[in-house]
């Protein structure tokens, strides 16, 4: 009966208040035990997408489970395309092993969000990185600073730039090959679209990599660099 008894803006912020309780309260609990979150019986994870909101773009639970999983078992430095809950999450897994969490943003509001989260439960180990995306030869990707930078990275979760970026999600590899890491597992998301599957398609060739098509409610490709490779020199002014 709310609906029809108040105003439209208090219902948004009744609902707001609402979310962001439920969120502290399952953030809070996942800080506890991460390990403890991804147990069958669990509803941690469920708790903290619903409550994250921005439905349509946030990281759903089989790939945000394949990350943490994947972090927990790493246990060395780890990067992320794009930021969001798994920021945070990964944040966690990260500080609690005494490793760095990087993550690149593209949008500054965006960003902000993060960092709001990122301060208010103590991430230091979350490094967020946010700048404009940058044009490159052939396609444009994010901007890292590469000289501060971990020597390498264990996982990389791409789930950015955007899908109508030119060139995708490709420039992961010919920017950031010389910091993956031998063994060094890659999880891109939305590889129900026919341009990420191109895109996994390329980086298998280039790094000589294994990879799978996970088909979850929305499919992921799980790569994984292998521990020996050829080395190949990109310009990318």
């Amino acid at each position: 009966m709310a609906h029809l008894v108040l105003p439209r803006k208090t219902r948004q912020w009744l609902r707001r208040t609402y979310d962001a309780m439920r969120f502290d309260t399952a953030m809070r609990r996942f800080i506890t035990d991460p390990p403890a979150a991804l147990a069958a019986d669990s509803h941690v994870l469920g708790d903290l997408i619903s409550a994250w909101g921005n439905s349509g773009w946030i990281a759903q639970e089989g790939y945000l489970r394949a990350c943490l999983e994947v972090a927990l078992a790493s246990r060395a430095a780890t990067l992320e395309c794009g930021s969001g809950l798994s920021t945070l999450l990964i944040g966690v897994v990260a500080q609690q092993q005494g490793c760095e969490h990087w993550a690149l943003e593209h949008l500054a509001e965006w960003g902000a969000k993060i960092d709001y989260f990122r301060v208010r439960y103590g991430l230091r180990a979350v490094k967020l990185h946010t700048a404009p995306l940058r044009n490159y030869d052939g396609f444009a990707w994010y901007d890292p600073p590469l000289s501060r930078l971990p020597r390498t990275f264990a996982l990389v979760v791409c789930d950015g730039p955007p899908a109508n970026t030119a060139g995708g999600r490709y420039g992961l590899v010919p920017v950031m090959r010389e910091h993956l890491a031998p063994g060094c597992v890659i999880l891109l998301d939305d590889a129900g679209r026919p341009e990420e599957q191109m895109i996994a398609q390329r980086w298998q060739r280039e790094l000589n990599a294994v990879q799978q098509f996970v088909p979850d409610d929305k499919p992921f490709i799980r790569m994984v660099v292998p521990e020996h490779r050829s080395r190949v020199s990109l310009n990318l002014n």
